[in-house]
């Protein structure tokens, strides 16, 4: 019984940081391919969903409490927003991302990249947030107390 948790948690530590960079890898090249923000951000959020089920709940709150899955989620609306605030202080429409860059071009990408970001780091707060609500009332808890990070 022993042997089989031991080697639930080598494959997982194994398997954790392939995941996370298979995430970035999704997030970074989802402008020239499949991909993107909503897509890498679910990836990474199972990353830490894979740590929480095999390591405990409470060890994972304690890597990633949820006061950081909130920032997460208020951060990367913030950037998607923001970047098309930029657009509109920079003279263009709102996400008209033309006006970013030295050339449509460049402009087109950086806005993509962005906003895509902001997207992706939304989606992996909201991931774990929702996880961390339901693992919560599987084990009785109330979650998101305020201050409260178990």
């Amino acid at each position: 019984m022993m042997v089989e948790k031991v080697l639930l948690r080598v494959i997982a530590k194994l398997l954790i940081p392939l995941i996370m960079l298979f995430a970035l890898y999704v997030q970074f090249h989802g402008d020239f391919g499949p991909g993107g923000g909503f897509q890498a951000g679910v990836i990474f959020a199972v990353a830490f969903i894979l740590y929480a089920l095999i390591f405990g709940i409470r060890v994972a709150r304690k890597s990633i409490p949820s006061s950081v899955t909130r920032t997460l989620l208020a951060l990367g609306v913030l950037i998607y927003g923001g970047t098309g605030i930029l657009t509109m202080l920079l003279g263009g429409e709102f996400l008209d991302y033309n006006v970013l860059g030295s050339t449509p071009l460049a402009g087109q990408h950086l806005g993509i990249l962005l906003v895509e970001f902001g997207v992706g780091m939304t989606v992996a707060g909201a991931m774990i947030t929702i996880f961390y609500t339901f693992a919560g009332h599987a084990n009785g808890d109330l979650p998101f107390r305020i201050g409260d990070d178990r």
